[in-house]
């Protein structure tokens, strides 16, 4: 994860400013720049993946700028250029219900290019906004909404609740109701010439992989869960 991290020293070169936030900031973030209600609802996050799904849509709201998750590997190409115009960038994603795989960018964006097992979506890492962009103010609000819903014999859904499921729904909204996607909107087809995930990581194999504890309830982490968390 330290690797992972590090890669992304690049760009201050570039004069681009890395952060790293923990639990403990990112909640102290939240209290200082939005309040006790988000700072309630970012508590009521009951995995690290919702919390960091949470916290970058109050961080990005607040400041601007990229959010990106710790487990990606910076390929060190320019990305100036995705910061020119003010839209919103986000990463789109296919997942085909007939294989059980991701079909890659390379293949589902090509103009033809459809299958009636695929399903696309947007994916909620990079966020690149300018500050108190529309698109993310609304899915702040609408998982905050459904942070405070009574819990009702189940944990919620992290995926719709405040990750990739979350964004898309309101990305989805806003262009119904405003028609101006294209204005607000930067769909970044090539962000894997950019950044790659690394997936041998030894928390993908148990309880801190959030596919693996979506709905259940996580165990208590330990100090040393907590500093590999933090990184």
């Amino acid at each position: 994860m330290k690797e992972c991290i590090e890669s992304w020293k690049k760009l201050e070169d570039k004069g681009f400013e890395l952060l790293l936030f923990d639990d403990g900031n990112a909640s102290q973030f939240i209290r200082a720049k939005l309040g006790p209600r988000y700072e309630r609802a970012y508590a009521a996050c009951y995995h690290p993946a919702m919390q960091s799904d949470y916290f970058r849509l109050c961080f990005i709201l607040v400041e601007g700028g990229c959010y990106l998750d710790a487990d990606d590997v910076y390929s060190g190409r320019p990305v100036d250029h995705y910061f020119s115009d003010g839209r919103l960038g986000v990463q789109p994603l296919c997942y085909d219900l007939a294989t059980d795989h991701m079909i890659p960018p390379s293949v589902f964006t090509r103009p033809t290019a459809y299958a009636p097992s695929w399903i696309f979506y947007f994916n909620n890492n990079p966020l690149i906004s300018v500050r108190r962009h529309p698109i993310i103010e609304k899915a702040l609000a609408r998982a905050t909404e459904a942070l405070e819903r009574p819990a009702v014999g189940e944990l919620p859904e992290i995926q719709s609740t405040t990750g990739p499921g979350n964004l898309t729904q309101t990305i989805v909204d806003h262009g119904t109701e405003t028609g101006a996607t294209e204005e607000m909107l930067l769909v970044l087809h090539d962000w894997e010439s950019v950044a790659s995930t690394k997936w041998p990581l030894g928390y993908r194999s148990d309880a801190r992989n959030w596919r693996l504890s979506n709905r259940q309830a996580y165990p208590r982490m330990s100090a040393q869960t907590k500093s590999e968390w933090s990184g």
